[in-house]
């Protein structure tokens, strides 16, 4: 039997190349990341091809950056994919936590071939972020499937790693990639790649070998379905008359269970308003906690005044337009936002913030007696809100945008004056007070009811959903008082509140408490 072998075929390479997937955001140096690997490849003489896939957005899709590289071989040209095939995939690299799960259910990653490389951070997607409650993917879920999917998993929050060194997820990401000997290639190389990039290589490689030692440590970033929760000590002097009372009153007069609770809550009085106003929280939260003591509270380990310890400082502490004026104007936010960008010494950074202002945040801001003489008169506020009620992108970086802010902050010193001030203190006062009355018939009832503040929050649009969605729950409070489970299903109507904006699950809910 003769057999002809087509020069041309027989002139391709039919040596296996080694390919790599790399699953990076907007902004993280995927792109670079994958020129660095190609020029380490072409450096050492093999032969490299990059291809990518970009994301729809920027964080409602990755783009995926597809490499293969080949050794070269005299004589034989290469052959090179232009896209990952799944379950053959060699190296993927994943810049986020959830991106390393959606290589998974896209095939790229195999338990007999793939070596997963990932950062344990998270970059919030927006329909995490949209939902009302907790909408934040399981992590664990995650770990647990790449651990089975993969046949070796590198994972550790390489994000935090280079922002401590000053650089980008990409460095950080080269460096994991050179300890983990999946490429044949030294450290010196990989190190010679950065250097030849010309731009921010002293950070670069600092972040390169802070990954690289921390791979050799061995040993992957434990992750977790809940954040950790920490609490500040209480000091025993703050160094100022006022904060010393309120320090010495938190250890006098509560439980050391609420104790961190109540500090915290004091802390966060007191840059919203004053001392004073934390002062104040102080002593309403004394009133539950005597209120407590005399049903049966230390049975319970004090956990209605716990309660009352966290939510009502979240109810003191509302969202107003002075909030969000003085917040934007700080200039640790500014130098928060500077760090995220990386802004060089020599750079001028401009932020610009969208607002949508209505007439009732107007009303809000005014003294209560004209605030509540333009809303009780439709016509003119709605005149008014013609020329209010509209969307404006705010230059904080300009001096005229930046004054108006500022001085709009500066009001603090009016807001107990004000109408949104009174309308809160009255919610909260009706708030408490139910709590007070269903606590001699139902404990664990007058706890959820003060877990109800959860449901508001934020201004403007977002606060009339929450506050609506309280008073929904509210609602059924009659019918659950005398119920033993009238706890369990309180906390069930919560939770349905928080599944979605516009309160479907929640409907369905209180459909079913009505029929109990």
């Amino acid at each position: 039997m003769n057999i002809h072998v087509d020069n041309a075929f027989a002139a391709l390479s039919h040596d296996k190349p080694l390919s790599i997937a790399i699953l990076a955001m907007g902004g993280q140096g995927g792109g670079v990341l994958a020129d660095w690997i190609v020029e380490l490849a072409e450096s050492q003489g093999w032969v490299a091809q990059t291809t990518s896939v970009p994301g729809v957005a920027q964080r409602t899709g990755a783009t995926i950056y597809y490499l293969e590289l080949l050794k070269a071989r005299e004589g034989a040209a290469p052959v090179l994919a232009l896209m990952p095939t799944p379950g053959d995939v060699d190296i993927v690299l994943a810049a986020e936590l959830m991106e390393a799960g959606r290589s998974v259910l896209r095939g790229l990653v195999t338990p007999d071939k793939t070596m997963l490389i990932a950062s344990t951070h998270r970059s919030f997607a927006v329909g995490e972020k949209e939902k009302p409650g907790n909408g934040i993917g399981d992590p664990t879920v995650v770990v647990d499937a790449t651990d089975f999917a993969a046949k070796k998993t590198i994972a550790f929050d390489m994000d935090t790693l280079a922002t401590k060194n000053g650089s980008v997820i990409s460095s950080s990401m080269f460096g994991a990639l050179a300890a983990s000997g999946a490429l044949p290639f030294a450290k010196e190389a990989f190190e010679a790649t950065v250097r030849h990039g010309g731009k921010g290589v002293d950070a670069s490689l600092r972040a390169f070998n802070a990954a690289y030692d921390r791979v050799l440590r061995g040993g992957n970033d434990t992750v977790s379905a809940e954040p950790g929760k920490t609490f500040a000590a209480i000091p025993q002097s703050a160094g100022y008359p006022a904060l010393d009372g309120l320090i010495a009153r938190i250890r006098q007069e509560f439980p050391e269970r609420v104790q961190p609770m109540l500090y915290a809550g004091v802390k966060k009085l007191t840059d919203f308003q004053d001392p004073t106003y934390a002062d104040e929280y102080l002593t309403e939260v004394g009133k539950l906690h005597a209120a407590d003591a005399a049903h049966g509270g230390a049975e319970k380990d004090f956990a209605f005044t716990a309660q009352g310890a966290k939510y009502v400082a979240v109810a003191m502490a509302y969202d107003d337009v002075i909030r969000v004026a003085d917040l934007k104007t700080r200039g640790s936010r500014f130098d928060r936002v500077k760090k995220e960008v990386g802004i060089k010494g020599d750079q001028i950074l401009y932020t610009t913030e969208y607002m949508h202002p209505r007439m009732e945040e107007v009303c809000g801001t005014l003294p209560r007696s004209l605030g509540r003489f333009i809303e009780s008169r439709p016509a003119l506020f709605n005149w008014l809100n013609r020329r209010i009620d509209k969307g404006r992108r705010v230059k904080t970086g300009t001096l005229f945008w930046f004054a108006g802010l500022y001085l709009v902050s500066s009001l603090r010193r009016f807001r107990r004056g004000n109408l949104r001030h009174a309308v809160e203190t009255e919610h909260r006062r009706a708030w408490i007070a139910s709590a007070l009355e269903v606590l001699a018939l139902n404990y664990d009832l007058a706890v959820e009811v003060l877990g109800n503040r959860r449901l508001v929050k934020g201004y403007s649009d977002t606060h009339v959903r929450g506050l609506s969605k309280f008073d929904r729950v509210m609602s059924a409070l009659p019918m659950l008082a005398g119920r033993e489970d009238g706890a369990a299903w309180m906390r069930r109507l919560r939770q349905a509140a928080l599944l979605d904006e516009g309160g479907v699950a929640l409907d369905g809910a209180l459909k079913t408490v009505a029929t109990l």
